[in-house]
Parts: structure tokens; C-alpha cells; sequence
């Protein structure tokens, strides 16, 4: 039989395990859940360096490819969607690999993952080379090329959270500046190649550059769990990620361990079930159908207009040099203590940017004009790039980011694979780009907006679930107790 004292005491030592107060100065943020303290540092910039190299080439080598379109447009005799199929199709299938890849990385880690990805990229742009129709070149560059990048993109996004926890905002957005910086790189780089050797002695080039992605796979080493456990009084989830168990019975959580392992090996079907991650899948989903066409058809586009080749091209590069600087600073403001806790707006404000941005393309006049447009289509393209995961990994934990990222590319390779022809069929119908424009534009605003509504909802319902759970927890620990007593009564 218990006594009172012994009851003040089981309470307390409950009280004290489940809401442990934070300090006021620490941003809030998600709870990782990862069982041991990320090290916030240390070799982790070396892999945040690996993964800028990874995310680089997974993004912009798509992008930079837009250069030789006309030509072999113009040699293969075919129309502005069928030439489009080419990046759609890579990037699609880079998307439709991410369970595959989630998978590898969970198994084998994020470093041979992302070898044998460098290596599958390399031989498909050799093999490009030696295309003789535009179905060679969808199944080498898209096909192959885009599982390759797959396999650069999941695990190089996965072991940032594995490394940081604290500076995590920071880190993504240093390592998405990646893909800026190497289509600013790539862009100029590809005109000269084209001019010197042609697209098919370019494809070849660029099969040996890309092996750099299995340099930067060499860097990844696993994160050293061996570190001191992580403390029970780490700031509590804000945003809907999953938080620890509240009680400390160790049979219920090896088995509770035991069972989501299995599941979430391969697939964790209860994320469906997430409000924040279905939040995140539905305005993504509607917003990548515009997403990719108005940096697809940038370059073609000035050509249209009568701008000369190479200051076509340079368009990429001012929108890549200004996305270069505004990744890290995102990265930065959105891991302060004023943001952080509320990233999503920020992320809502981003998506929509976009929107009003490609609406107002069509209205710039000249090179000029464009110049505008290349520049601020380059600050919100870098602040939605340099929260795109984060935000996920803020709903959903760090914990189970793998699986969400191979769940939500998966169901995103539709709306990638179709958006950019979709776009291209909308400049062979009316022969015009600002119809495409325009409809990149809505397809942008409408999703922006819809964050911000569903987002605001959502940290209500939070704040509410917040609210209610230390009633509800006492409630429950009061019940185990009353149990408790009636089996001793029961025994007597």
C-alpha cells in the first residue's frame, strides 16, 4: 500500500521528467529524438561542405543543362515540351527515387549512397553523349541522371540532422547554397563548352565533372552516437514534431523502439496521419507544378526576346549569384530565436514571393527588364530552397525526416515531371512565354497563401495541444497509480 509521501514523491519525480523548464534565450525548435546529442560542429561543417557539393549538382545540374536545349532542339527536330521532357524527367525521377534512396541511407548510410549516385550520374551523361534520338536522352539523362542525383540529394539532406540539432537552420541553408553556386558555376561553363566542343563532346566533360559528388560521398562519415545521452530536459517540439515518451517503463519503450524501427526501415505510413507533414505534401505538391518552369525556360525565353547567347545564359548566373547569398542568410535569420519558432511564416512568405515575382515577369521590358526579374526571382527562389526541408524536418523531427523526405519526393515526381512540359505546351499553344508566366505565378501564389492559413490553424491547434496536455498526462500518471494501489490491494 502507498502512503501519501510516497505518492508527493512518484508525482514529483514525474513533473520533473516531463516539463523541465527551458531557458527563455534558447530558440525553439524541434526535438530530434535521436537518442544522443548532436555534436552541433566539428567535422559536421566537413560533411555540411560534402552536402553543399551533393545538393549542388542534385539541383542545379538539371537547371544548367537548359543551355543546349535550343540546339538540340534545333538537331533533333522537335518542339519546345518534347525538349523540356528532358530536365522534367531527370528531375522526376530524382524525386521518384527518394523512398529508394531513404532506404539505402537508412541500410548502408549516407556515404556509399552517395558514391554509387556520382558514379550512376557520370556514366549517364557519357552515355548522352553518344544519343542519336531525344528517347536516348530521356532515358540516360533523365532516367539514369536523375536517380543518380537521388542518390546525391536524401542522403546528403539526412546526415545534416544527423550532425546538428541547435544549428540546424544554419547548416541547411550553408549546404542548399550548393545548388546557386553551382549553376552560377555551370551556366557560363556549359556556353563555353557547347561553343568549344558541342553538346555531345559537353556531355561528355560533364560526365567526368560530376564524379566530384563522389569526392564530397567520401567526406560523410557517420556521426559519432556515441556521445553523452541525450537530456530529457531539451526544449520541447513547437511545431508537431514527435516528442519523447513521458514515462520511464523500459520494457514499453524497447518494444514501442522495437516496432517503429521495423516501420520506419522502410516506410512509416503514419505520417499521413501528421497534420503538419500533410500541411507540408499538399501546398508543395500545387506548387511544383510551377515551380521548375520559369528557371527551365529563363534562358530560352531571353533568347526569344533577341538576346544574344551568352547574355541569355548570364541571366542564370545573376539569378544563381543572387540565390548564392540568400540561402545562407535565410539559413541564418531563420535560426534565430525570433523566427524559429514560427519558420513556417517565413517559409509561407517565401512560396508566395515567387508567385507575385513570375506574375509580374511578363510586364519587364528588355534585357534590362530581365535583369530585375533574374534578381528577384533569385531572393525568393533561394528563401523557399533554403527552408524546403528545413520545414519539414521542424514538422516532423529529425527522427523521421528520412522517411518523410522519400514519402513527399515520391508523391512530388508527379507535379515535377509534368510541370516543366506542361509549361512548354502552354508557349507551343499560344507562342508566347508570359501565358507560362502566368500560370507559374498563380500556381505559386495559391499554395503561399494556403500555408499561411493552414500554418496559422495549425499553431493554434498546437498552442491548444500544448495546453491540454499537463492535465491530460496527470490524468493518466493518477490512473497508473490508482492501478497501482488496487494490484497491491489485490496481492494483500
Amino acid at each position: 500500500m502507498w502512503n501519501s509521501i510516497e505518492l508527493l514523491k512518484y508525482f514529483n519525480s514525474l513533473w520533473k521528467l516531463n516539463f523541465v523548464s527551458v531557458p527563455s534565450d534558447m530558440p525553439a525548435k524541434a526535438a530530434s529524438n535521436l537518442g544522443y546529442v548532436p555534436p552541433d560542429g566539428g567535422w559536421g561543417w566537413a560533411v555540411v561542405f560534402a552536402s553543399f557539393i551533393s545538393i549542388g549538382f542534385a539541383y542545379a545540374f538539371p537547371k544548367s543543362l537548359t543551355i543546349y536545349y535550343k540546339e538540340i532542339q534545333e538537331y533533333f527536330s522537335i518542339s519546345y515540351s518534347q525538349i523540356a521532357w528532358v530536365s522534367s524527367a531527370m528531375l522526376a525521377s530524382m524525386y521518384a527515387a527518394g523512398p529508394v534512396s531513404s532506404i539505402l541511407v537508412n541500410r548502408y548510410g549516407s556515404r556509399p549512397v552517395v558514391i554509387v549516385g556520382g558514379l550512376m550520374v557520370s556514366s549517364a551523361m557519357v552515355l548522352a553523349s553518344f544519343g542519336t534520338t531525344i528517347v536516348h536522352l530521356y532515358l540516360c539523362v533523365g532516367v539514369i541522371g536523375g536517380f543518380g542525383l537521388a542518390f546525391n540529394l536524401q542522403p546528403a539532406l539526412t546526415i545534416i540532422g544527423t550532425y546538428f540539432h541547435v544549428k540546424r537552420p544554419l547548416a541547411n541553408g550553408l549546404a542548399m547554397t550548393g545548388s546557386p553556386v553551382v549553376l552560377f558555376t555551370l551556366a557560363p561553363l556549359n556556353q563555353f563548352l557547347f561553343d568549344s566542343f558541342g553538346w555531345r563532346g559537353s556531355f561528355l566533360i560533364l560526365g567526368g565533372l560530376v564524379l566530384n559528388c563522389c569526392v564530397a560521398g567520401s567526406l560523410m562519415r557517420p556521426a559519432d552516437k556515441k556521445v553523452q545521452t541525450q537530456l530529457k530536459s531539451e526544449p520541447r517540439e513547437s511545431n508537431g514534431a514527435d516528442e519523447p515518451p513521458a514515462d520511464n517503463q523500459a520494457v514499453e519503450i524497447q518494444n514501442e523502439s522495437t516496432k517503429k524501427d521495423c516501420v520506419h526501415r522502410f516506410i512509416d505510413v503514419s505520417l499521413f496521419k501528421h497534420r503538419g507533414f500533410l500541411i507540408y505534401l499538399i501546398g508543395n505538391v500545387v506548387m511544383l507544378f510551377g515551380f521548375f518552369g520559369p528557371v527551365v525556360f529563363l534562358a530560352p525565353y531571353a533568347k526569344h526576346l533577341g538576346v544574344d547567347e551568352y547574355s541569355a545564359a548570364f541571366l542564370l548566373s545573376i539569378f544563381a549569384l543572387v540565390d548564392m547569398f540568400v540561402r545562407p542568410t535565410i539559413g541564418f535569420i531563420g535560426n534565430t530565436k525570433w523566427i524559429r519558432p514560427k519558420i513556417q511564416y517565413l517559409f509561407s512568405f517565401a512560396v508566395s514571393s515567387n508567385g507575385v515575382c513570375h506574375l509580374l515577369c511578363p510586364l519587364a521590358s528588355g534585357y534590362v527588364g530581365l535583369v530585375v526579374y533574374a534578381v528577384f526571382f533569385g531572393m525568393s527562389f533561394g528563401m523557399v530552397c533554403s527552408l524546403l526541408f528545413e520545414v519539414l524536418m521542424d514538422l516532423v523531427g529529425a527522427h523521421r525526416f528520412s522517411t518523410a523526405v522519400g514519402l513527399v519526393t515520391i508523391i512530388e515526381c508527379g507535379p515535377v515531371l509534368l510541370g516543366p512540359p506542361l509549361s512548354g505546351a502552354l508557349v507551343d499553344i499560344f507562342g508566347d512565354y508570359k501565358y507560362m508566366y502566368y500560370a507559374c505565378g498563380v500556381l505559386m501564389l495559391v499554395p503561399g497563401l494556403f500555408f499561411f492559413i493552414m500554418h496559422y490553424y495549425n499553431y493554434k491547434r498546437l498552442d491548444e495541444e500544448q495546453r491540454q496536455r499537463p492535465s491530460a498526462e496527470m490524468k493518466t500518471c493518477a490512473e497508473a497509480v490508482r492501478l497501482k494501489m488496487n494490484q497491491d490491494e489485490a496481492q494483500e
